[in-house]
């Protein structure tokens, strides 16, 4: 069992489970009952996206620098009590059933999915 991390929108694999977005805003243009049929989310979960103003920020990291205080300030972000108690639930899920984690960003070396990988993994997660 485990949690995947996934691009919202990509075909899901067979084994991923139940897809959360987490992401500070449904897709545009897509009505809500179509998200789960055109591979976005099942549930949304907003809880595990930046800030708005943190989302500004990563959109316009220019360089390592300005991602790495990104990053941090994220991380910062997810320390909050309820943030972190919901990503030990997570995590403590992720070894008795397979769920997937996603954004709308591609590259996920330069998305906060890239942070939650992290999270979820020194909390003991199995993480793909």
């Amino acid at each position: 069992m485990a949690i995947f991390i996934v691009q919202l929108g990509t075909p899901r694999r067979p084994d991923e489970g139940v897809r959360l977005g987490t992401v500070r805003r449904p897709p545009r243009g897509v009505p809500k009952s179509d998200f789960a049929r055109l591979d976005y989310y099942d549930v949304w979960f907003p809880n595990l996206s930046p800030s708005a103003g943190l989302v500004q920020e990563a959109l316009g990291a220019a360089d390592d620098r300005e991602w790495a205080a990104f990053c941090r300030k994220f991380r910062h972000e997810m320390n909050a009590p309820d943030r972190s108690r919901e990503l030990d639930v997570l995590a403590a899920l992720s070894h008795y059933v397979n769920l997937s984690l996603g954004c709308y960003c591609q590259d996920e070396g330069r998305c906060h999915r890239s942070v939650l990988r992290d999270l979820l993994t020194e909390r003991g997660a199995e993480v793909v």
